[in-house]
């Protein structure tokens, strides 16, 4: 298989599980601001949404979209602890998890990053991104990770996201349990080997 990816962007995710899985991939990096890779040649050929991450399977197959790549890639490994069985409610857990992930974080970070966004707009999204994350922070208390204490896809993908609220001067350095989660997942040797891979500041190092 070969990821697409863009370091630290939310293909850091996927990246992590393949690691954990022990799946066999390459790793293919795309200048997501000018949709090109390193050689020049044009990424909206690949991927006409022009976005990461992008799984491309061994037969050329192509899989678009985080969440439901990292449930291919947990299913595929057959691991279970990232991606329940199908039919059980802990992978509707991790799913619903999944999803809160991408639609109430994931998005509430994209605008943040543009610039022509003016202040007072950026600040009433922080705000409301705040409040999102003493909630979560509220959740995992007595908690290592989101379902309880076995990590899965959805803990992979909320790691990722977290990691970018210094780049939108999100204060969270208060919210004990999702710090205390961040660096429990930090020191996880497949995370750890993501991040370098990808050229990542790692913790502790």
């Amino acid at each position: 298989m070969k990821l697409y990816f863009s370091p630290a962007a939310c293909s850091l995710a996927p990246h992590i599980l393949l690691r954990e899985t022990g799946l066999a991939f390459t790793l293919e990096k795309v200048d997501t601001a000018h949709h090109t890779f390193a050689g020049g040649q044009d990424y909206f050929q690949i991927n006409p949404k022009g976005q990461v991450p992008l799984l491309e399977l061994a037969d050329g197959t192509r899989l678009s979209e985080g969440p439901v790549i990292a449930q291919y890639i947990a299913d595929t490994a057959g691991d279970l602890g990232l991606m329940p069985a199908a039919g059980a409610l802990a992978r509707y857990r991790v799913m619903e998890w999944q999803n809160y992930v991408t639609a109430e974080l994931h998005k509430s970070f994209t605008p943040l990053f543009h610039a022509e966004l003016d202040g007072a707009a950026k600040s009433l999204l922080k705000a409301g991104l705040r409040k999102k994350l003493e909630w979560l922070n509220s959740q995992l208390e007595g908690r290592d990770f989101l379902t309880g204490q076995t990590f899965t896809a959805a803990d992979a993908y909320l790691f990722v996201v977290l990691g970018w609220a210094p780049f939108v001067d999100l204060k969270m350095a208060d919210l004990a349990h999702l710090q205390a989660f961040v660096q429990r997942v930090a020191a996880r040797p497949a995370v750890r080997v993501a991040m370098q891979a990808e050229g990542l500041p790692v913790r502790g190092d």
